[in-house]
């Protein structure tokens, strides 16, 4: 039981990172704005995260998922990260949370 608390936290610990990381465009966390379609985390803490951008075009499509791995790759458990880029679905306005909405006046 303790293991699958443990899974928990750090599940916890990869949004926790998400949050901190922010479209530079855009004042939201890419968390927030709808960026992150799912996060995987196996048994060996191994994490897996499939996310998208703004759009294809997006300035920093090089550099951002760079990012997201390395700050995930920083958390103590995670044994390794693997970042997956997808446009299917598009993101769109409609993928960002009530908080980000409200941050940037969409509300």
């Amino acid at each position: 039981m303790e293991e699958y608390k443990d899974e928990i936290n750090l599940g916890e610990n990869v949004v926790r990172v998400l949050k901190t990381i922010f479209d530079p465009e855009i004042p939201v966390d890419i968390y927030e704005l709808g960026l992150i379609y799912d996060v995987m985390i196996n048994e060996d803490n191994e994490v897996k995260i499939l996310m998208t951008l703004t759009s294809p075009n997006c300035p920093v499509a090089e550099t951002l998922p760079q990012e997201v791995e390395e700050k995930i790759k920083s958390i103590g458990e995670v044994k390794s990260c693997e970042v997956e880029i997808t446009f299917d679905p598009p993101w769109s306005k409609d993928l960002m949370s009530e908080e980000a909405k409200l941050e940037l006046g969409m509300l």
